[in-house]
């Protein structure tokens, strides 16, 4: 059992992570096509409201989310690298299908599948980051893999904006199966990781049996405040990201923006603001916590209450402002700031046997509950406020979710405040 805990970090542990986070940029790329191409799908698939934000909402969270529980499982009592290269090559053959989609029907049964490979990646990363890092740098560390979200989200909007008009949405769709399947290969070839953990546990094997994994997951989660209030913060703040799957509508729609111009700027917004995002909640939240003793959700919320403004400008002004492309560079820094503090505080907070497990039981309340809310709800929502006659439709329902998040602020402030009672209580046990 390798109980190592290094201060550095060796050229093949920055390797491993440059890997991962290429992984999860292609993951993030293949889940967002549908929201970045929306402004061509949705018409030449002739779908509603509804029916977009379900199969970007519920139609893949539930099978994302579910099969990513079990998939944490499977990472706490198997060979990770080798179930990352199945997952990844599963997710690309089936986003090459979803390019052949004719209607709703056709496109949600991939969309289905796609969501059981791409369950497998980040449950199983989390926990080979946490076994190849030390603990100081976890939430930097964890904000460079995250920077796989805003990466795929902008270069999905980009593909959307200078590829969609030249080769189609159809042919974007094909061009990432292959990519993936490139990707998988090299990922199967990687060995393995030994287990280590942060806390003074009894690690006399490396893992434990399935049901103790589901046993112990849940009993640790119930006993620690600290990291029930740091799962819900960001489950609430995943209703709001669930809603911005509509915002290539909302631009094109509400603001009067042309669909692959409004794609490219977008992207590029994305990109920017996600990449310096991940790197401020990464380093900002290791920097609070070395100096205050506070947990690094303090950080979240510290950082939520100081952009509002630019959030509310971003979504309250008329087109042509220069308030929407700042505000929306503000509320992407903030959406990339959340994952590096919070899956940080996940791992540090979890016995090395169920970090996995715990990691994807995060990973499923973000998912069916906050992004299934927030995207398949608002799909639901604009439809009915359309048919009572309301003008600007997508402005009303993100705008709402929008005040809803801010809910989050509370559960990062006490999180902060309780972590470092319950680390010791993890250490102790």
């Amino acid at each position: 059992m390798n109980n190592r805990k290094p201060e550095r970090s060796a050229r093949s542990d920055v390797w491993l992570l440059l890997l991962l986070t290429m992984l999860n940029v292609l993951n993030v790329v293949d889940r967002m096509l549908l929201s970045s191409f929306a402004n061509y799908i949705v018409p030449d698939l002739q779908l509603t409201n509804t029916e977009f934000g379900l199969l970007t909402g519920l139609i893949f969270l539930i099978f994302y989310s579910v099969m990513g529980l079990f998939m944490g499982m499977l990472a706490d009592t198997m060979n990770r690298t080798r179930l990352i290269a199945a997952g990844v090559a599963l997710w690309s053959i089936l986003t090459a299908v979803s390019g052949m989609a004719k209607g709703f029907m056709s496109l949600a049964i991939p969309r289905m599948f796609i969501g059981i490979g791409e369950a497998v990646m980040t449950p199983s990363a989390m926990s080979i980051i946490a076994d190849r890092f030390p603990e100081h740098r976890l939430g930097f560390v964890s904000g460079i893999y995250y920077m796989g979200a805003p990466i795929g989200g902008g270069l999905s909007l980009l593909l959307a904006g200078y590829l969609g008009p030249i080769i189609g949405w159809r042919a974007c769709f094909y061009l990432l199966g292959g990519i993936g399947i490139l990707l998988a290969a090299i990922m199967f070839l990687t060995k393995e990781t030994p287990r280590r953990s942060f806390a003074k546990v009894d690690l006399s094997v490396d893992t434990l049996p399935l049901k103790s994994v589901v046993r112990t997951t849940f009993q640790m989660i119930v006993r620690s405040p600290a990291l029930m209030l740091t799962i819900a913060g960001g489950t609430i703040f995943h209703i709001l990201l669930g809603s911005t799957f509509f915002d290539q509508l909302w631009f094109v729609n509400e603001r009067g923006y042309e669909r692959d111009e409004i794609a490219k700027l977008t992207g590029w917004l994305v990109l920017a603001g996600g990449i310096i995002g991940s790197l401020l909640g990464g380093i900002g939240g290791d920097r609070l916590m070395t100096k205050t003793g506070l947990g690094r959700p303090t950080f979240l919320c510290i950082i939520m209450i100081i952009f509002s403004p630019f959030v509310f400008a971003f979504r309250l002004s008329e087109a042509g402002s220069i308030w929407i492309p700042i505000g929306m560079f503000f509320s992407v820094v903030q959406m990339g700031a959340i994952f590096g503090p919070i899956f940080a505080t996940v791992q540090e907070l979890a016995p090395a046997q169920v970090r996995a497990t715990t990691v994807a039981f995060t990973i499923m309340s973000f998912n069916i509950v906050g992004l299934g809310i927030g995207i398949t709800g608002t799909g639901i929502a604009v439809d009915w406020v359309i048919s009572q006659g309301w003008e600007q439709p997508y402005s009303l329902v993100i705008l709402s979710a929008t005040l809803f998040s801010y809910l989050a602020v509370p559960c990062f402030y006490l999180s902060g405040l309780w972590f470092r009672r319950d680390k010791d209580r993890v250490n102790s046990t």
